[in-house]
């Protein structure tokens, strides 16, 4: 028998994965078994030509179950798919949140809600607390009350609950933690903690943060499911955050500090590449008669800026495929924010709060829609504090010309690009500035 070709050992085996967008969209893309979430985000953020922020996601999505959750940059997309039911599938989305509690640790983990922090009563050093979580050998606990819908029935109950690295445990004893009041309810070993779909609310639910474990080999299975209810959003976020960091750990950490460091090598998937020509730009300044190329980067970035102001400000404008616009530039105004990723035309209030709530509720995050109420205006919908908040946006004339202000006319602009840029460098009368755009992806 003929040896084989060393050859052979260069192909490895695929499998096909198909991935679906929020316009339901599907892509299919084939990977190697050993391929990770986050590498398929940058896969299809290259074939879609999105920017690559480390800030995209891969979501497993349960419709039938009403579930769905981020999977974790160094999880295996194989791996998962194979634990995965017929009806179920992967969804890509942003996800400003994936890694927002390692920047701001103390607005994840209120004082209340950790053991450790209660009995030494004192505040939580910021960098301990994260170490307690990542140090495998520490021992960190996250207590509270959860409601607990009971199996086989509509009703809830309300159970004094800790979260520790050997699992979720119940106290059957009021708020007593010894072991002998202390129920397991849940490992983290063998399950995953997932969301409910937005707009799918169980019955007779205490109050609207609801959040489930899922044990890995339950596909389609109800009875399996632990359905928890916390008292608000924080404690909700705090839960699952907790839940993410006692189950991965420093995978956790890895991923937000290297994101490229876990990138294999995507040469057959024909990778981007810089040209010669793009790597070759430099700034120029062609102000006086003759050109001179612009050495210091702070005068490059002014005369940018400048080019920028200059070019907004030329007429007749020019529309997207390069030619003289035939809208008059008052006229245009009213439509040129239709290009951005942050304007989501005519999307009612409630999925404006969807839109917001699966990609992250992070402070800053926000979008921009046409208003319902008033066909001449536009709304500003943005998360602070994780509470979703909405302000109007109002035309107004001045000698002859439109402008745009949401502070009635105290600051107007001549377009919502412009409104927009301002907030996101300004806070103006907003509780923070713009500062993550809600984005769609076609796929």
């Amino acid at each position: 028998m003929p040896s084989c070709s060393p050859d052979c050992c260069l192909f490895q085996a695929v499998e096909v994965v198909k991935v679906w967008s929020e316009d339901g969209a599907g892509k299919v893309v084939e990977i190697p078994a050993d391929m990770t979430a986050r590498d398929v985000c940058q896969l299809l953020v290259y074939k879609s030509h999105c920017l690559d922020d480390n800030t995209w996601s891969l979501v497993e999505h349960h419709p039938i179950l009403g579930l769905e959750r981020c999977l974790e940059d160094h999880e295996l997309v194989v791996q998962i798919q194979a634990s995965m039911s017929s009806d179920s599938k992967f969804l890509f989305r942003k996800n400003y949140a994936k890694y927002e509690f390692f920047r701001n640790p103390l607005n994840f983990f209120p004082e209340q809600m950790v053991a450790w922090c209660q009995e030494s009563d004192g505040s939580i050093p910021q960098t301990q607390l994260l170490q307690n979580f990542l140090n495998s050998s520490s021992c960190p606990e996250i207590q509270g009350y959860l409601y607990l819908k009971e199996p086989g029935r509509k009703s809830w109950k309300k159970l004094y609950m800790s979260l520790r690295r050997s699992g979720l445990y119940y106290s059957t004893k009021g708020t007593s933690k010894e072991p002998r009041h202390l129920q397991l309810l849940s490992d983290l070993e063998d399950s995953n903690i997932f969301t409910f779909i937005p707009g799918r609310k169980l019955h007779n639910v205490p109050t609207d943060f609801q959040f489930c474990i899922k044990p890995n080999k339950a596909c389609s299975d109800c009875k399996e499911l632990k359905m928890l209810c916390a008292e608000d959003e924080q404690s909700r976020t705090c839960w699952m955050t907790a839940f993410r960091l006692l189950k991965y750990g420093i995978e956790l950490y890895k991923s937000f500090t290297v994101p490229q460091q876990r990138k294999p090598n995507l040469s057959h998937f024909s990778s981007p590449v810089r040209s010669v020509s793009e790597n070759s730009l430099v700034a120029m300044d062609f102000s006086g008669q003759t050109g001179r190329v612009i050495d210091n980067p702070v005068e490059a970035q002014s005369a940018a800026v400048e080019e920028g102001h200059t070019w907004r400000k030329r007429s007749p404008r020019m529309n997207v495929l390069g030619s003289p616009s035939p809208l008059h530039p008052s006229s245009l105004s009213t439509v040129i924010h239709r290009t951005q990723v942050w304007f989501h035309g005519r999307i009612v209030r409630e999925e404006a709060h969807k839109m917001i709530m699966q990609q992250g509720q992070v402070d800053g995050l926000f979008l921009l829609r046409d208003s319902q109420s008033n066909p001449k205006a536009f709304v500003l919908t943005m998360c602070h504090h994780q509470k979703i908040k909405h302000f109007q946006i109002l035309p107004c004339e001045e000698d002859g010309k439109v402008f745009f202000s949401l502070d009635d006319g105290a600051t107007k602009f001549t377009d919502l690009i412009h409104l927009v840029e301002f907030y996101q460098l300004n806070r103006g009368v907003l509780p923070c500035k713009l500062k993550h755009p809600c984005t769609a992806v076609a796929l």
